[in-house]
């Protein structure tokens, strides 16, 4: 595992945008009625710029896979950027898909608990090297940094086809809600074992 750098911007948000085109979620989410996907790289960049420089994003030693990790007590973007997200949303997505956008972020702010903890806000794994475990073995590896700070974790799995690859890394499901369409959205905390 590596620690991306700034250089690293651009293969961060190429594994994301690749590795959530088909979410059920963000999939949805991020749909267009003409079927474009262009607006997904501006879209997951901000994401990759908010967190790079906090040192929390991780790169399998092959950069097939990316765990985007937010510390205790930071913000996953600057101000500037969540306003660059926005123009990203409102320029690329129309009324509708806009408006569903801004109460799917709502619901995952509410969806953060108070307790401090560690934010495993993105894990991606390029399309080219999925089911290989690349990704199961950069989040473990991370745990264990996690716990030896004594720090529990917290995220939410927006494709239920992965919610038993997080109960086997100790997380356990606390709740719910809603997505966009028929997405669901799964909430999980580790403690420190």
């Amino acid at each position: 595992m590596r620690t991306a750098t700034p250089a690293d911007v651009g293969l961060v948000t190429e594994t994301i945008a690749l590795a959530f085109a088909a979410d059920p979620v963000w999939g949805a989410a991020l749909a267009r009625s003409d079927g474009s996907t262009d607006h997904h790289i501006p879209f997951w960049r901000l994401f990759a710029e908010g967190a790079i420089p906090l040192g929390a994003v991780h790169l399998a030693d092959d950069d097939a896979a990316v765990a985007v990790w937010i510390p205790p007590g930071e913000d996953e973007m600057t101000e500037e950027q969540v306003d660059r997200l926005g123009r990203v949303v409102s320029e690329n997505l129309d009324p509708v898909a806009q408006e569903a956008m801004l109460a799917l972020w709502d619901r995952f702010e509410a969806a953060r608990p108070a307790q401090p903890h560690a934010y495993l806000s993105i894990l991606a794994t390029h399309p080219g090297h999925r089911g290989r475990g690349i990704a199961q073995q950069l989040v473990r590896d991370d745990l264990a940094q996690f716990d030896r700070q004594g720090l529990p974790t917290h995220l939410e799995s927006t494709n239920p086809a992965n919610d038993h690859r997080y109960e086997r890394l100790g997380y356990a499901k606390t709740g719910t809600f809603a997505g966009v369409g028929d997405g669901v959205i799964a909430t999980m905390w580790r403690d420190v074992p």
